[in-house]
């Protein structure tokens, strides 16, 4: 589905970071072995478990049934441990040790593989050595073997996920993207994936829908990204398109003031006006669904339209400090979009 990187120089902005070594399958691990990065993976595992209690997580909205609910944090669950891996200050990793953080989303990578092995047989991967007994394919962490229920009950593949892993692996060395299109391939990774498995949890995926999704989830990742400019920066990454930014006569240093000048603005604007395009052609998708599926999609799209609005009362000064929408604002785009179906 993902076309190869235009440029073919390592270290290229928007050069996809190679799989780990067996594409969709778990790395090799001696039997019995714990993969390198697997206590680190545990321990943010229970850390995450212990945030998402108390965190509002947008689309398991309180009027879905419960069913959906469990199905969607256990999903949130994931994607959360997974960008934390790849992002969050990790217990006895340094600060820049990237092989040390490809470590932990391998063993993350390792303990998804035990979730879709058959029932008494080894991870791909994993086989013992003559002698040895095989390892155990029930998962380790908590989001894992809670995600593993989700994914045998709504019959999810195991593609979006080993995605979403690769995208927090591409984040380690991948920093600039050069266009929209290269941008699009990793939002390919990192958005549509969530998306795919919602249509799965709700037992509602079709290739029409999918396609919508794809949509509405790339759009939510690239407003995510211009409210976040400021923060992207500080962590060393620059998700706005290099040639944009030459566009619109931007350097790096207009993104470090504290406040945006004519350009940033002028930039921000029109990539944002992209992004609501981009979101409202896939927001065609809520009026195929009915019921809770249609409330929570609806929900997903009116969250960005909210936070689009909120970019725009800034005056498209992402920098000053991060828009934030508002709730009313987000409950009438929801209404709007639940009852028009767009």
């Amino acid at each position: 589905m993902r076309e190869p990187a235009l440029d073919p120089v390592p270290g290229a902005p928007g050069e996809p970071v190679p799989a780990a070594p067996g594409e969709g399958e778990a790395v090799a691990e001696p039997a019995g072995a714990e993969p390198a990065g697997a206590s680190v993976a545990a321990e943010v595992s229970l850390a995450v478990a212990a945030k998402a209690s108390g965190e509002n997580f947008p689309v398991a909205l309180r009027a879905l049934p419960r069913r959906y609910r469990r199905h969607l944090t256990a999903l949130y669950g994931f994607a959360r441990l997974a960008d934390d891996i790849g992002d969050e200050p990790l217990p006895g990793v340094a600060p820049g040790d990237t092989p040390a953080r490809l470590r932990v989303l391998d063993a993350l990578r390792a303990d998804l593989a035990r979730a879709y092995a058959p029932a008494g047989e080894p991870p791909a991967g994993q086989e013992p050595a003559a002698g040895q007994e095989p390892a155990a394919s029930e998962p380790r962490l908590p989001a894992i073997r809670a995600l593993a229920a989700t994914a045998r009950e709504c019959g999810i593949p195991r593609q979006p996920f080993d995605d979403l892993i690769q995208a927090n692996r591409q984040d380690q060395q991948v920093k600039r993207y050069r266009t929209i299109e290269e941008l699009i391939r990793y939002c390919e990774l990192s958005a549509n994936p969530v998306g795919l498995a919602v249509l799965h949890i709700f037992g509602v995926a079709t290739t029409e829908r999918v396609r919508l999704s794809d949509n509405i989830c790339t759009a939510l990742q690239l407003v995510e990204h211009w409210q976040d400019v400021a923060e992207d920066l500080a962590n060393g990454r620059i998700y706005l398109p290099l040639e944009d930014m030459e566009r619109f006569g931007c350097g790096e240093a207009d993104l470090a003031r504290a406040a945006a000048g004519e350009n940033v603005k002028e930039l921000i604007a029109f990539e944002a006006g992209r992004a609501a395009r981009m979101l409202d052609e896939g927001a065609a998708l809520t009026g195929t669904l009915r019921g809770a599926a249609r409330l929570a999609v609806a929900g997903y799209v009116a969250g960005g339209r909210a936070a689009l609005a909120a970019i725009a009362r800034s005056g498209y000064d992402v920098l000053r400090q991060t828009p934030k929408p508002g709730k009313a604002r987000t409950l009438a785009e929801l209404i709007r979009c639940y009852v028009t179906g767009r």
